[in-house]
């Protein structure tokens, strides 16, 4: 059965793109959700004319997600998340906290159009997806670390500039002595 969505689905296909699906999948769940439209000889003329006058539009909508792709480019994110002492993961890091992490840079993305190649469920690094347009996709690489590392890795570098700080103070101490 041949069909014209709506809309983007995920594995399926983009909005305005005529697909093939099984009969019971267009009928019982595209069709009557609004997802889909059959596609009839009318059906594909009027789209042909849509997808005509909108050449513009969409040629526009693809440049915008071109200069979204180029600032997000170089992006890398730390995440931190609540760690068992092996190192697995309490719960798993998903397209919502990698979301969140690019709203903190000041990128709005929304989470459906992220995702990731496999589950995430341990302290390492992985690869996100961003797929702005059809034609124009980001890969952001992402870590995974325990939520307390933060905080251990700010006292080792305390504890690395103390003996600085006392090194100089001594140095100060000995100027004096060598007028």
């Amino acid at each position: 059965m041949k069909i014209i969505l709506k809309e983007d689905i995920a594995n399926l296909g983009y909005k305005d793109d005529v697909v093939e699906v099984k009969n019971g999948y267009g009928r019982n769940y595209l069709i009557p959700t609004g997802k889909a439209i059959m596609a009839t000889e009318s059906a594909l003329k009027v789209l042909a004319e849509n997808l005509r006058q909108r050449a513009h539009k969409i040629a526009k909508i693809k440049a915008d997600a071109e200069e979204a792709a180029t600032k997000l480019q170089g992006i890398s994110l730390t995440i931190p998340a609540k760690v068992s002492a092996t190192g697995t993961i309490y719960g798993s890091v998903s397209n919502i906290q990698i979301a969140e992490e690019l709203a903190k840079l000041g990128h709005e993305v929304d989470r459906k159009i992220i995702s990731l190649k496999e589950t995430v469920k341990e302290v390492g690094s992985y690869v996100a997806t961003v797929r702005l347009h059809k034609e124009v996709a980001v890969e952001i690489p992402f870590e995974v670390v325990p939520e307390d590392a933060p905080a251990k890795q700010q006292e080792a570098a305390q504890a690395q500039e103390e003996p600085v700080v006392e090194q100089q103070e001594a140095e100060a101490e000995e100027a004096p002595e060598a007028e």
